[in-house]
């Protein structure tokens, strides 16, 4: 039987196929799309959008119905394995997630075992977006990394240089590496069952990770990542697994190296040359056109897709943002992206 997923250009592209290259968004099913604000408004809480199975599948396909990207991406969030754990989260709107701050003594009371029990309506989701999509486009599903949840977890919120965990990992090594250790269980659970329920590939999202150092980014993002894929392969042999590793910058080729990725997600900070002659070699790239571009639009927007595919495309490599598309980046912007990758040859 031929393997239908192999009709799908992104995983096609993940499995190291040069072409043309595959064109999805992160937060591609977000605040900038009318369609999205309805439905949010329908739904109550963000974290009840979260867990309502029709209206996230609704949400995660609605930037596939109005720009026919290569792939959807679940509609969830990364702090809701906090949320399975038992830690309270909340969103506040114009503000952000925010925790009941983690007792780091009290760690051990954390059970992982759980988590995937609770996550049943996003499992559910999963299935229902895989059966709506059409047979051509991908369904990514996706978890945070253990640092960056841990981030969230110890603060309570977002803050610029993450002192608080940073703080902890110091202080306090062995309740951290016992936190880390927790949230690596889960997301391997976590992630084996959205593969399960119609998966075809998943990106680990390690958005604060360019805020450590060298020996705290081997110990916190690249050891934890390296046990996540060899967990999730060891249920799901030959999974697909993007990392994204934000501000990782000098440190990707050996995040690569280290952890086994299938392929690597580059923030806009990465600079073109460094991807192509020293990390894409290594493994499929996706990325990294600088949001800002999106919102501004006109020559800004074409020049910075230009420059993106020149340089990448020559070899796998996935067409992204290098960070989410936020509230302000006009639907017809995105609009003209699509189209210029589309219609992108090579010089």
């Amino acid at each position: 039987m031929i393997d239908a997923s192999r009709t799908r250009r992104l995983i096609r592209t993940l499995d190291g196929e040069a072409g043309p290259p595959p064109i999805w968004m992160m937060r591609q099913a977000g605040r900038y799309l009318p369609e999205y604000r309805a439905t949010r408004a329908d739904a109550g809480s963000f974290l009840d959008l979260c867990f309502n199975p029709k209206l996230a599948t609704e949400v995660t396909l609605q930037p596939i119905r109005r720009f026919g990207f290569d792939a959807a991406i679940l509609f969830s969030d990364i702090l809701v394995i906090p949320h399975a754990l038992g830690q309270g989260v909340r969103f506040v709107e114009g503000e952000g997630p925010r925790l009941d701050p983690i007792d780091l003594d009290r760690v051990d009371e954390l059970d992982p075992t759980t988590v995937v029990e609770r996550l049943g309506a996003v499992l559910e989701t999963v299935g229902r977006v895989r059966a709506a999509l059409p047979a051509e486009t991908a369904l990514l599903g996706f978890c945070g990394a253990p640092w960056t949840v841990a981030t969230y977890m110890i603060a309570g919120r977002g803050t610029p240089d993450q002192m608080p965990a940073r703080r902890a990992m110091l202080t306090q090594p062995a309740a951290f590496d016992r936190l880390i250790e927790i949230l690596v269980e889960s997301s391997i659970a976590y992630l084996v069952a959205q593969l399960r329920a119609g998966a075809d590939a998943v990106q680990v999202f390690d958005s604060w990770s360019g805020t450590l150092d060298d020996i705290g980014f081997a110990r916190a993002a690249m050891e934890p990542m390296r046990r996540i894929v060899e967990g999730v392969r060891a249920e799901v042999p030959g999974a697909r697994i993007i990392g994204f590793p934000k501000g990782a910058g000098a440190h990707l080729p050996a995040y690569v190296a280290a952890t086994g990725v299938t392929a690597v997600g580059l923030d806009w900070g990465v600079p073109l040359a460094f991807a192509r002659d020293v990390v894409q070699p290594l493994c499929p790239v996706q990325g990294n056109l600088d949001p800002l571009r999106l919102v501004v639009g006109g020559a800004g927007l074409d020049e910075g897709v230009d420059a993106v595919l020149e340089a990448l495309a020559g070899r796998p490599f996935v067409f992204n943002l290098g960070h989410g598309i936020t509230p302000d980046a006009p639907v017809e912007h995105v609009g003209r992206m699509v189209d210029r990758v589309r219609a992108w040859q090579p010089g």
